[in-house]
């Protein structure tokens, strides 16, 4: 059982008991529950309700990201799906006119300036 109909079943069974034991107690009595049991049963059921509204919120957002990432993996695989191509093309023509001899030569090092001359 996930963490949000857990909440829920703990914030409806919580709000049940105080609601039956006020009443009985009215019933029996007269009077109501001690106030250290009320407190803590309406404690209980307004915790569960936060934690039960905040766990929804989480999975909406799991799955707004899911479906952002999903977008964007298709999305770049399409670009590099078409970028690849003109990249690959471009390299092999160059080559192709440069002959054999040419090379992927680096980059020298940058000097400092006028101090290394």
């Amino acid at each position: 059982m996930t963490l949000k109909w857990l909440a829920v079943v703990v914030a409806t069974v919580s709000v049940t008991l105080w609601v039956t034991g006020n009443t009985v107690t009215l019933v029996v009595d007269g009077g109501q529950l001690p106030l250290l049991v009320n407190l803590f049963a309406l404690i209980t059921a307004g915790t569960a309700v936060v934690l039960a509204v905040v766990a929804e919120l989480h999975e909406r957002l799991n799955n707004r990201i899911s479906a952002l990432t999903e977008f964007l993996v298709a999305r770049l695989n399409e670009i590099e799906h078409h970028t690849g191509d003109r990249n690959t093309g471009f390299v092999e023509g160059y080559l192709l006119s440069h002959g054999q001899e040419a090379a992927v030569v680096p980059f020298g090092r940058r000097g400092r300036g006028a101090a290394e001359r």
